[in-house]
C-alpha cells in the first residue's frame, strides 16, 4: 500500500487550501470552516469538524496532519512567567516564553533554530544558526500555547517576535504567519498593534514590513556609535547606524505609533552619559520610544549589567529630553531566562 505523505495544513493559507478545494472540484468555502476549527476552536483532529461530512473528514485526515509542537520542557518562573522548549520534528528545539502582564499575557516567539546575526550579548548566536522555521512552526507557538493558558482570566493578546532568531531573515514565513495570527475572520485575532517584529537592522526588509504589514517595530540598537555597535552586533559593518536610521526615519507609522528602541545596557560598553546624550541626538528625526534591558549575565559572557544607578541615570537624561524611555527587566530570572539556554542545555552546545 502507497503511503501517502502528509502536510500539516497549517502551512497552507487561506488561498492555497481554497487551491486545493478547487482542484478537486470541491466547494472552496470550506477552507474558512476547516482554518476556522483550527485557529478559532483549536482543533486537534479533522473528525471533530462536525459541519463536514463524514466524507471529506476523512479525505482531509488522508491529506493533512493538525500537528502540535512538542513540549520538551517547561520552566514556570516565580514571577508567573513560562519558558517552552519545543522539539520540532526534525529533532531541532526553538524556545517560547509566556509573560504574564498587569490583565494580559504576551508571548515571545521564536522565527529560526538559532540565529546567523552573531549578535556579541546574545545567547543564542553562540550556537549559531540551523534553519528557518516554516510559517507553521510560527504560528503553532502562538496556537499552542494560547491553548495551554490555565489562567481563563487573561487572554494572550500580545505576541512579540523577538526569541531565537532575526524575524526579517525569515521574511516569508514570518509574514505568512503574521496574517493568520492578526485574522479576525478564521485566524487568531490579535491586534496588528500587539504584534511587534524586532529586528537587529536588516535594512532592505524594513520597507517591505511597512508595506506588507501593519505591525509594531522594534529596533534592536543597543549602540549610539558604530565602533561599539560593530563589535556588539556585526550587521552594522553591512548596514550602519546611520543607514539603519534613515530606513527608520522612512519607516511608515500611524498617527500615535512610535518604533521602539531597544537598548540593551552593558556596563562600561554603552552605558555612558555621553551615549545617553548621544542616543537623543540620533533618534531626534524618528518618532521613537526606547526601552532600556539590562543586560542579562548568563554563563559564558564577559559582559556585565551595570550598576542601578548608571541604569536610573540613562533613564532620567532620556526623560529630561521628552522621551518615553521603559526599564524592561527581564522576567524569569530565576529559570533559565537567557534566549537560547534552554536550547544550548538541550544540545549541549
Amino acid at each position: 500500500m502507497i503511503q501517502i505523505s502528509k502536510t500539516d495544513i497549517k502551512e497552507l493559507t487561506h488561498e492555497q487550501l481554497m487551491s486545493w478545494f478547487q482542484e478537486r472540484q470541491m466547494a472552496s468555502y470550506r477552507a474558512r470552516q476547516i482554518l476556522k476549527w483550527i485557529y478559532l476552536r483549536q482543533a486537534d483532529t479533522f473528525d471533530v469538524m462536525t459541519d463536514l461530512g463524514k466524507s471529506l473528514r476523512e479525505t482531509l485526515s488522508d491529506h493533512f496532519t493538525i500537528s502540535r509542537l512538542k513540549k520538551e520542557q517547561v520552566e514556570i518562573s516565580k514571577d508567573g512567567s513560562e519558558k517552552y522548549l519545543f522539539k520540532l520534528e526534525d529533532g531541532k528545539y526553538i524556545e517560547t516564553v509566556l509573560i504574564p502582564e498587569k490583565d494580559h499575557y504576551t508571548l515571545c516567539i521564536s522565527t529560526q533554530v538559532g540565529c546567523a546575526q552573531g549578535c556579541a550579548f546574545c545567547k543564542t548566536a553562540a550556537g549559531g544558526f540551523t534553519r528557518n522555521l516554516t510559517r507553521g512552526e510560527i504560528i503553532a507557538q502562538v496556537r499552542d500555547v494560547s491553548n495551554n493558558i490555565r489562567d481563563n482570566t487573561m487572554r494572550l493578546s500580545n505576541v512579540v517576535l523577538m526569541g531565537m532568531g532575526e524575524p526579517l531573515a525569515n521574511y516569508k514565513n514570518v509574514v505568512s504567519a503574521i496574517s493568520v495570527m492578526t485574522d479576525n475572520d478564521f485566524g487568531l485575532r490579535i491586534s496588528n498593534r500587539r504584534i511587534t517584529v524586532s529586528t537587529a537592522g536588516l535594512v532592505p526588509r524594513l520597507s517591505d514590513l511597512g508595506r506588507d504589514t501593519n505591525v509594531s517595530l522594534a529596533i534592536s540598537l543597543n549602540a549610539t556609535d558604530n565602533m561599539t555597535r560593530d563589535s556588539l552586533m556585526p550587521i552594522n559593518r553591512k548596514y550602519p547606524i546611520e543607514q539603519l536610521l534613515r530606513a527608520c526615519s522612512e519607516y511608515p507609522l500611524q498617527r500615535g505609533r512610535k518604533i521602539t528602541f531597544e537598548y540593551i545596557l552593558i556596563k562600561e560598553i554603552n552605558d555612558s552619559i555621553n551615549d545617553a546624550k548621544r542616543l537623543i541626538k540620533l533618534l531626534r528625526p524618528i518618532r521613537a520610544k526606547i526601552n532600556l534591558i539590562p543586560f542579562n549575565e548568563h554563563e559564558g559572557s564577559d559582559f556585565k549589567r551595570p550598576e542601578a544607578s548608571a541604569i536610573f541615570q540613562f533613564q532620567e537624561i532620556l526623560h529630561k529630553n521628552n522621551y518615553t524611555a521603559m526599564i524592561r527587566h527581564s522576567k524569569g530570572q530565576d529559570i533559565s531566562a537567557a534566549c537560547g539556554q534552554l536550547s544550548a542545555n538541550a544540545t549541549g552546545k
